[in-house]
């Protein structure tokens, strides 16, 4: 889910709803990114949402609430790469540190893909880097996915991440 407010980092958001009382709890990987770049960002998210549910008599409390591990989480690992891509550095190397960095989550296995126009060249293709085990065709298999579209100056690239949470 790509919100409006164009922050970034955000895992999932859960909204729980009561008589006199809504809650919208954002799970980040890193809250201070949302406090640091905007200060009054929150009480802007706060008023816009207070606007959009219609909600004169009750009252909107929205908590920000830590990821433990967010490396474990793809929508962050994504966004990481995103990141990466957009100030040039080799695509190669983005997905290998992006690797590294699932791995000390104690993590099964990753893979990552990336498809499009990667470094400007002038036909498209696909990249894909994979460690440990990611087994797709298991149903009871607990694996993590997020794709993500990048516009950088030379086209779209698309990127998919594959995380292997042991199951068990």
């Amino acid at each position: 889910m790509k919100t409006s407010s164009g922050v970034e980092g955000i895992a999932h958001i859960e909204i729980q709803k009561r008589i006199d009382l809504i809650q919208i709890i954002i799970y980040m990987g890193f809250p201070k990114i949302l406090i640091e770049s905007r200060p009054r960002g929150i009480e802007e998210l706060q008023m816009n949402l207070q606007k959009e549910f219609h909600s004169v008599n009750r009252k909107l409390n929205i908590p920000i609430r830590r990821i433990e591990k967010p490396y474990e989480n793809p929508k962050t690992l994504v966004e990481f790469i995103a990141g990466q891509l957009k100030n040039r550095v080799s695509f190669r190397k983005a997905m290998k540190k992006a690797i590294e960095l699932t791995e000390q989550e104690d993590t099964k296995g990753i893979q990552v893909k990336i498809a499009g126009r990667i470094d400007g060249n002038e036909i498209a293709h696909v990249e894909w880097i994979g460690e440990g085990r990611v087994p797709l065709q298991t149903i009871r298999a607990k694996i993590d996915y997020c794709s993500y579209t990048v516009r950088m100056i030379y086209g779209v690239l698309g990127i998919k991440i594959w995380i292997f949470i042991d199951g068990e």
